[in-house]
């Protein structure tokens, strides 16, 4: 799935001739556009066996299964930092050749809190895989069995390394550990899940991506429908 996104950073001028100081926080994209939304169908044809009757064959069977638990959001991200006002007016702006930052995905409507936001613990992991129905060892808890090896800075929070459970998604359709890292976070009622921004690096298919990040969904067979997540962007 590709997703472009544009942002834009709002520090606000608080009264006439009174600087008022607000400290960035990860914000909402200005702009989302789903360019691609693709999964594998499988082999829609079975393996024929054909046998003489009387004999008993030995099979190795391998096969692959799409799995519904989870899906994943790749992309790129165009920001810049702005100088604006309360009504969204801008004195100035300042575009960005080299973007760093984070990508974070919450399921929950509610603004993330994001001054009391820190490492997901193994309870809050594991209640959000009762929440969405998932057990067996692609739940979370079993995939983000690693921990963390970069630094990240959320909205002033800094997260050092190891501290939160990790993993890092796939580079040219195999595992890695260098690039494309992912953290779940807490902030006291939310999952949040993070990623850190590239820089057009090969991502799970070899294409050149700025983030590319895993989310569960639902992992109760009978379950019909999808579960929207809210993406924030924090630029540095």
């Amino acid at each position: 799935m590709a997703v472009k996104i544009v942002l834009v950073f709002y520090f606000l001028l608080l009264g006439l001739g009174l600087l008022g100081f607000v400290e960035a926080v990860p914000v909402g994209p200005g702009s989302l556009n789903v360019t691609a939304n693709e999964t594998w169908g499988g082999s829609g044809s079975g393996a024929m066996v054909n046998i003489s009757g009387g004999y008993v064959a030995s099979l190795n069977i391998t096969t692959t299964s799409q799995n519904s638990r989870w899906k994943g959001f790749v992309g790129w991200i165009d920001g810049k930092f702005s100088l604006d006002d309360a009504s969204g007016s801008s004195i100035y702006d300042w575009s960005l050749g080299a973007i760093g930052g984070e990508v974070y995905a919450s399921r929950n409507a509610s603004t993330v809190d994001w001054g009391n936001i820190g490492c997901a613990d193994a309870g809050e992991i594991l209640a959000e895989d009762v929440y969405l129905e998932h057990s067996g060892l692609d739940n979370i808890s079993s995939t983000f069995s690693d921990t963390n090896d970069d630094t990240y800075i959320v909205a002033g929070t800094q997260i050092n390394p190891g501290a939160c459970s990790a993993i890092n998604s796939y580079v040219n359709n195999a595992s890695q550990g260098s690039s494309f890292e992912e953290v779940i976070l807490h902030d006291g009622i939310n999952v949040v899940f993070g990623t850190g921004i590239e820089d057009a690096v090969a991502g799970y298919d070899g294409v050149g991506y700025d983030f590319q990040m895993i989310l569960p969904e639902n992992g109760n067979e009978t379950f019909g429908g999808s579960t929207a997540y809210y993406l924030y962007v924090e630029l540095n």
